[in-house]
């Protein structure tokens, strides 16, 4: 089950530059495309996918490639096995509210994500790189560059969109869904995407080349040290986390894609406090403390030690617990339409956000959608009033107004106020 963090399918990782191939097999590789004279057409290949060009729009006309794509997925298998490997999720010792929280947004990507504040050197960044390894697999268009949902036309890019109203047939795809980093230092340019300089040049046409906010569509965005991030780079992670589509704007260029993705942010509260604007954007917050016991350290330190001495036989030993950890988050993703909240229940969470005096509704709606998540993964259709107290700390936490006289902690205040309205 060797993973790769921020890998990307076939598509996606050629989907951004044309291939080069050999002289020799040139010839082979465009035959299959047919031409009409007079008319202005360029070749490009995405993904291994030959399509024609025509005024600098693809159509997605798609010839016969397996060859292409065969050898594509080769060199993506050969690509993983090269990758440093994953520490895997399920090793991790501890940190229950924190893995609780990320699988709860992988079974529902609509929660919004979630912020994980604690200590340094608590495992923060290890676990969130883990859950590679255990993302689900979804559909996508072969060639898209923004990661597109072949049934969802809100989650679609504009070209694909044009193909699908113009009645054209999609080629379709099954990828990993991607886990992007966005680094502290990154430009605009590169989070947001810019024009293609080399096709500018080659070319003399201007044209768009997708960033990283585009290869996270339907994706995790995952920025460590969230609370250091430029001021610059935060109003863009807003506008794309309100909206679920980013535009830009760049020298005569208009564009826009969908950039809906799960937002998980890690950071150490003593190094800086997260803007409150980008801070309510996180579906759910973590607390994150040093462990206490010496067992269970000497058990951390143990088993980092053996990871570190043959990391491929340790990732073998928890390859049965991953993979059926694996398994019970895609039959949780399958059975949370089902899942129902009574209307009393539903009533409750209002009023314990209500009487906690908590700004806005995403608190409401977040609470809601953890509770069901989590009902789906202990493998249950009806939410209970444990499975609300279990995530309403995570879900209001950071929405509280703070009190620099408060000594409560506001998770133990939530707690306090749900036996009050639940009992």
């Amino acid at each position: 089950m060797a993973s790769v963090l921020g890998t990307r399918s076939s598509s996606a990782i050629l989907a951004s530059r044309p291939l080069s191939f050999p002289a020799s097999n040139s010839k082979s590789a465009i035959s299959s495309l047919s031409l009409n004279p007079g008319q202005n057409y360029g070749r490009r290949f995405y993904g291994g996918i030959g399509i024609e060009e025509k005024m600098g729009r693809a159509l997605f006309a798609v010839t016969n490639v397996a060859t292409e794509v065969n050898s594509v997925e080769q060199a993506q298998k050969r690509s993983k096995e090269s990758q440093r490997p994953v520490y895997p999720f399920t090793a991790i010792v501890g940190q229950e509210e924190m893995k609780l929280c990320l699988l709860l947004n992988v079974i529902d990507p609509k929660i919004g994500g979630v912020m994980i504040m604690g200590d340094r050197g608590t495992g923060k960044s290890t676990t969130v790189r883990s859950l590679v390894d255990l993302l689900p697999v979804i559909k996508v268009v072969v060639g898209d560059p923004y990661n597109s949902d072949p049934e969802d036309p809100e989650a679609m890019g504009i070209e694909v969109r044009e193909s699908v109203v113009k009645g054209e047939e999609l080629s379709i795809t099954f990828s990993k869904i991607n886990m992007v980093d966005l680094p502290l230092g990154a430009t605009e340019d590169r989070v947001c995407g810019t024009i293609d300089i080399e096709k500018a040049l080659t070319e003399g046409v201007k044209a768009f080349e997708p960033g990283l906010l585009a290869k996270a569509n339907r994706g995790i965005l995952y920025v460590d040290e969230v609370n250091l991030l430029d001021d610059h780079l935060v109003d863009v992670l807003l506008d794309s986390a309100a909206s679920g589509w980013n535009t830009v704007e760049r020298e005569g260029i208009s564009i826009s894609h969908p950039a809906r993705f799960i937002l998980i942010g890690s950071g150490n509260p003593e190094e800086g406090e997260l803007r409150p604007q980008l801070l309510d954007r996180f579906g759910m917050h973590a607390q994150v403390g040093t462990v206490r016991d010496a067992e269970l350290r000497v058990k951390i330190v143990e088993e980092r030690a053996r990871f570190d001495k043959n990391p491929k036989e340790f990732r073998d030993s928890y390859k049965a617990e991953q993979a059926k950890l694996q398994q019970q988050i895609a039959s949780a993703r399958s059975s949370l339409p089902a899942v129902q909240i009574d209307h009393d229940l539903k009533v409750k969470i209002s009023k314990v956000c209500a009487e906690l005096n908590v700004d806005g509704l995403r608190g409401d709606i977040v609470s809601n959608r953890a509770a069901k998540a989590l009902a789906a993964l202990k493998g249950r259709d009806k939410v209970s009033a444990e499975d609300i107290a279990t995530v309403m700390p995570n879900c209001l936490r950071h929405r509280l107004r703070k009190d620099p006289l408060e000594s409560i902690d506001s998770g133990l205040l939530i707690i306090e106020k749900f036996y009050e309205v639940f009992s």
